[in-house]
């Protein structure tokens, strides 16, 4: 299985608070070693954690290329409506380098702590697929009226639209279970996974198969849905090639907080995935 797209490679940044200007240099090195993307987890009830929208918008500002997300942003701690805005906002500060994650929410308990409000899961799939709703409606400008969503969870009554982001900005959403795949085949463009939550790579076919069903379903070809996946530091080329050809991912974000695992990324495992996943489609192309 392979949709085709071109590959990413890019660092997974853990935001601590204690250190901030390690992390921003991590960031900073990711862009200096030719890598594509830098991505920091959202926790906002981690008090050991820097503020990953803050962060993001610093670090927006002290790189030139690199394309920026949060893996995933916490919706139920950001209401869509303002996070429509601030995406947009930074999309046109970067000149287009901002890329949408999304999360329904876990760790209920501090989500809770910090005024937000619990949810079950199937309600947590239908929060998400309403403010995916909004953040859209909120960056089409060239619709005309305000905006009006009268979701259950979220609700926008004549929301002045804009401003419209550089570029389309991509919705990548984290997810795992039925529900939310089928979320990511409908209305998504990308799926963004940890491989170590999924307990190996033979899930990926399986739940590839239900965001290709629900994409179908929506009038959509699956390949509309970028393949994203987490993977941990250890991570070779062998690895990466195998996700990429027998499973369709194309974007591999590398736990960072190591210099030499960003090095190594970019001098050698990035390169031969590369390489090997474009020698791989030559042979498959017609003559």
């Amino acid at each position: 299985m392979d949709y085709g797209h071109d590959l990413l490679f890019g660092t997974f940044i853990t935001p601590r608070a204690d250190d901030p200007q390690r992390v921003v240099g991590l960031a900073e090195l990711t862009e200096e070693v030719g890598l594509d993307l830098v991505t920091f987890q959202d926790h906002p009830y981690q008090p050991a954690f820097l503020d990953t929208s803050t962060l993001l918008a610093y670090v927006a500002a002290r790189t030139e290329r690199v394309l920026l997300a949060a893996d995933v942003t916490n919706l139920p701690l950001r209401p869509p409506a303002v996070l429509a805005r601030a995406a947009a906002s930074l999309d046109l500060l970067t000149d287009g380098r901002f890329a949408l994650g999304l999360g329904a929410g876990a760790f209920w308990d501090a989500i809770q702590a910090m005024g937000g409000t619990r949810l079950e899961p199937r309600e947590a799939v239908a929060a998400l697929t309403e403010a995916v709703d909004i953040i859209r409606a909120l960056w089409d400008t060239a619709a005309i009226g305000g905006v009006r969503v009268a979701g259950t969870h979220y609700r926008v009554a004549g929301a002045k639209r804009g401003p419209a982001p550089a570029h389309a900005v991509p919705i990548w959403i984290g997810a795992y279970r039925a529900r939310m795949l089928r979320l990511v085949g409908g209305k998504a463009d990308g799926w963004l996974p940890s491989l170590s939550y999924l307990g190996g790579a033979e899930r990926l076919d399986e739940l590839n198969a239900t965001i290709d069903a629900a994409a179908r379903d929506a009038g959509r070809e699956p390949a509309a849905v970028r393949r994203l996946v987490n993977v941990d530091a250890s991570a070779d080329a062998a690895l990466l090639i195998d996700l990429a050809l027998r499973h369709g991912m194309s974007g591999f974000i590398v736990t960072g907080d190591d210099p030499a695992v960003v090095r190594r990324l970019a001098a050698d495992v990035a390169p031969r995935t590369r390489d090997a996943v474009s020698a791989a489609r030559g042979r498959r192309s017609p003559a």
